[in-house]
């Protein structure tokens, strides 16, 4: 079982950056690839970045290719989403979630972080 919480939210400008944290517990974070995902309002929720359990392989949606980086530190059941040169349209609650596999899929993420906000000003 894994518990999941996201902090680092916030309102930005344009072109601002944020680091979102994902803090886990339960015995096999390490076993587990991790997601970021967002939702803006009428919109369904979409994968953003996805890092195996190693950190040796990663996803991005090509719309922040480039602009976001995710990264884990299992020792500390972590996983973050360095977020760059933020546009209006990242607006969205964002979410960490947890898969046994290797997805883009969010139907195979099993366990959710009640998600943080982030809102970008133009």
């Amino acid at each position: 079982q894994v518990q999941l919480v996201e902090s680092g939210g916030g309102l930005v400008q344009a072109g601002g950056s944020l680091r979102l944290s994902c803090a886990a517990s339960g015995r096999a974070f390490s076993g587990y690839v991790m997601g970021w995902f967002r939702q803006a309002p009428g919109k369904e929720r979409e994968i953003v970045a996805a890092i195996s359990g190693s950190g040796g392989n990663t996803y991005y949606a090509d719309s922040v290719k480039g602009r976001f980086t995710i990264s884990r530190d299992n020792a500390k059941k972590t996983v973050y989403l360095q977020i760059n040169s933020l546009k209006p349209e990242d607006t969205a609650v964002y979410y960490c979630a947890a898969s046994p596999v290797f997805s883009r899929s969010s139907y195979e993420y099993d366990y959710w972080g009640q998600g943080t906000q982030v809102t970008v000003s133009s």
